[in-house]
């Protein structure tokens, strides 16, 4: 399988029989429960609110969303209010974890906590999807969001965390390119060498359900006419799933060039931890806020 595009992914959320239950840190806020309304009237998820109860409800009731009070935990503390969603993920009460009103660092030091947050003793890292007319299919740029200057083992864990996401997803193969300014091994550009190493790594089965593609310039990952053209020669040609940025830099600059001069969709999460952890910036829109919402409950189903 792969997907083109956002509605296919809600298609398939709506095709499910059961549906995944949120718990969203630092609930009162009014943007976070927009997109939450969105989602749960379109059947997608449920919801678990946690923060002060007394705002949550006075939002609730300005958007005209019903949330049974037994799933709204009053916890005004912002701390305390990520610790206790975290802990509803822990106790089996809710499938995938939602930012709300409360700091990227508050939030995160309860996912990370090493006696009682979601780390499963890995590396943790961010998954982004972005829909772009100029693209085929959904492309999915790492690690603009985590993991500043990756070594070649975090690179490999990066694309394990990434690849397992989109096999949950319901892909069966993904297509991985190693980005790097050139197409060939050069001994005095790390990025072209690791590209090599991580390609040669899934040749003898130590990277497992994927196909790798490295080093690889970002044309002839995703335009099958520039590499045909430049002699190029790979099934990720033109056709990759997986763009591995060099370092967060890169990949944060090619999502803002996608959602900035593209207009491309985008939604996505932290991978690696035991559940999807979505963590919108406060000035994110509700469009991305919906659809890492749509993502995060199709990979959490397909984990299970």
């Amino acid at each position: 399988m792969v997907y083109k595009t956002f509605d296919e992914i809600i298609a398939r959320l709506q095709g499910n029989t059961k549906k995944s239950r949120m718990a969203v840190a630092a609930a009162n806020d009014d943007h976070t429960l927009g997109a939450v309304k969105q989602a749960v009237e379109a059947g997608l998820v449920e919801p678990v609110l946690v923060g002060d109860k007394a705002e949550i409800l006075k939002v609730l009731a300005e958007i005209g969303l019903e949330v049974p009070e037994a799933d709204i935990y009053d916890e005004p503390d912002l701390a305390e209010a990520s610790k206790k969603a975290v802990a509803l993920i822990n106790e089996g009460k809710a499938d995938f974890l939602m930012k709300g009103k409360v700091d990227s660092g508050i939030y995160l030091k309860a996912v990370v906590n090493k006696e009682n947050g979601l780390g499963k003793g890995g590396v943790m890292s961010h998954f982004t999807a972005f829909e772009c007319e100029a693209y085929h299919k959904l492309i999915v740029p790492v690690d603009g969001g985590m993991v500043t200057y990756p070594t070649l083992e975090q690179k490999k864990a990066i694309i394990e965390n990434t690849v397992s996401t989109m096999l949950a997803l319901g892909y069966d193969c993904p297509k991985v390119g190693i980005l790097a300014c050139k197409e060939k091994l050069d001994p005095k550009m790390s990025e072209t060498v690791e590209g090599d190493a991580l390609k040669q790594m899934q040749l003898n089965g130590e990277i497992k359900n994927c196909i790798i593609e490295g080093p690889i310039s970002f044309d002839c990952a995703t335009n099958a006419e520039i590499a045909a053209f430049k002699g190029f020669e790979s099934p990720c040609a033109g056709d990759c799933d997986i763009l591995v940025a060099p370092n967060i830099h890169a990949g944060n600059i090619i999502g803002k060039l996608l959602t900035g001069f593209c207009n491309a969709k985008m939604g996505g999460f932290i991978v690696g931890a035991k559940c999807p952890v979505i963590m919108t910036s406060r000035g994110s829109t509700s469009e991305e806020k919906f659809l890492s919402m749509c993502l995060a409950a199709v990979a959490s189903l397909g984990e299970k």
